[in-house]
This record gives structure tokens, sequence and C-alpha cells, in this order.
């Protein structure tokens, strides 16, 4: 058990290294194409694009740290030892990279006046928190690396030099979050009698709510997944349960008012139903 504990710990650590190794080596290019905005100078479209791009991803990837260091110093206590050298280093990133990004927007506010622009450009969407499908912290890292995996292999343009591997590659990695409802009873025994494989991850909500996340590793047709969970519910007798499930091909399929689409989904299913919502 220990080692199993210590082996996931050891996993974890890799990715706030990985992150912050990462951040190093982007912070100084961000801070450079900060610089280069000014009212007297005319910047091509395309580097505001790549400001905001990367400071979303500075943003995920401080995000995804915070996350993981909440879960050490928490719950793995005993197994972490902290590195107060680099995570002073990161706290500087976060500070650096806000103040150059607020400098940014205060440059386009200007740019906009003197243009006599009506409006500014699109406001852009600061991400702090993941999407809020689990509470446990635990499953909260998981799905934050889940989805920036899903991200980094969600080409909106795959050159055809890139060849085919690459293409299939973007199209194979998916996940399919799902939900259960209704009685707490038949809740319990799901969980009870049900093993899900170790990279996917289930979580009891609420007394009469099961949510869970599937990782697929190959494309998959969401009509296979359905299948998959109408033979589960009639093997047990789970006849009473609202099961829905939600391919999830990029994190842009969770923008939006997505909980209002899965409850409004919930309140004209009956008793029993499988449904597959498409995003």
């Amino acid at each position: 058990m220990d080692d199993r504990v210590q082996r996931y710990v050891k996993s974890l650590e890799k990715t706030i290294q990985n992150n912050h190794h990462h951040l190093k080596k982007s912070m100084e290019e961000f801070q450079d194409m900060c610089r280069m905005v000014t009212p007297e100078r005319s910047v091509p479209a395309g580097i505001l694009i790549d400001i905001r791009e990367m400071y979303k991803e500075i943003r995920n990837r401080l995000t995804e740290i915070k996350a993981i260091e909440q879960l050490l110093h928490g719950k793995y206590r005993q197994y972490y030892r902290r590195d107060s050298l680099r995570d002073k280093e990161i706290m500087e990133f976060g500070f650096v990279a806000k103040n150059c990004y607020s400098k940014f927007e205060y440059t386009m506010i200007q740019i906009g006046a003197m243009k006599r622009l009506k409006e500014l450009a699109p406001k852009v969407e600061h991400p702090s928190e993941p999407f809020p499908w689990f509470r446990s912290e635990e499953n909260k890292v998981t799905l934050i690396k889940n989805l920036r995996m899903l991200k980094e292999l969600d080409y909106q343009s795959i050159p055809q030099e890139l060849g085919e591997e690459r293409r299939d590659l973007a199209e194979s990695r998916t996940l399919t979050f799902f939900l259960l409802r209704g009685d707490n009873l038949s809740l319990d025994r799901l969980q009870s009698r049900v093993r899900f494989r170790e990279h996917d991850l289930m979580e009891r909500y609420g007394p009469e709510e099961i949510r869970g996340v599937l990782t697929h590793l190959r494309k998959i047709d969401p009509s296979e997944v359905e299948k998959k969970f109408q033979e589960l519910m009639d093997s047990i007798g789970l006849t009473k349960l609202k099961c829905l499930l939600l391919p999830i091909h990029s994190p842009k399929d969770l923008e939006g008012d997505l909980f209002k689409l899965i409850n409004t989904s919930l309140e004209k299913m009956v008793e029993g139903e499988l449904r597959t919502l498409s995003i």
C-alpha cells in the first residue's frame, strides 16, 4: 500500500516539476511579447491572440500546480517534501504573469480609445478553477491532468505533412463524463458491485447522485459506451436510475452553461432511462 502511495506521490511531484520547467521556459517569451504591445505600435492580431493563449496556458499550469500541492500538503503530507525555492519561483511566475497581462489589457484599452472603437475585443476568460464536476480534491487533480492532455491533442488543424499517425492520435483520446441519479439504495448497490479501471474516476457526489469520468485511449463510438452502461444497469437491476453520458473530445466542450443543459435533460428523463448528451 505504501509503495503504491509513494509512486502516486512521485507522479504528482513529477507533474509539478514538468509544469515548473514549462513555466520557466515560457515566462521570458511571454514578457517579451507583452512589451511589444504599445499604443504607438501596430501589432499584428496574431500576436495579441498568442499573448492571450499563452496567459491561459500559464494560468492553467499554475492552477494544476496549486491543486496538486493542496493534495500533497493535506492527504499525503507524510510522503511529500516541499521545495521552498521552487515554490517561491512558482509564486513569482504567477505575480509576473498577472502583472504583465494587466498592463497588456490596459494598453489594449488605450489602443481602443485612440482608434475610437466602440468596444474592446472579446473579454478573455481567466481560468482559475477546473470544470466543477467533482468535490474530491484528488479527483479534481486527475481531471485537470486529463483535460490538459486532451487539450494538447486537440489540434484544430493538423498539417498533412505531420502524417496520419499524429492525426489518429488527436482523434483517439476522448473522455466520457457520466452521471447517475436516483434513489440512494440503488446507488449504494452500484458502488458496492462495480469496479472501474484504475485510470477512470467515480465519486458519490451526493446521496442521490454519482458522477464519474471514463478515459478512452482509442477512438470509441458513444453507442459502445452506452451499451456497456445499459448492460451494467441491467445486470444489477438498477431500473430506477437515470444515467446521462457526455462524450468530451476537447476542453472546449465543457464551456458554456453545461450544467443547465444537464439538469434540463435529467428532468425530461424517466426512471431507468439512459441517454447520451450531444454537446
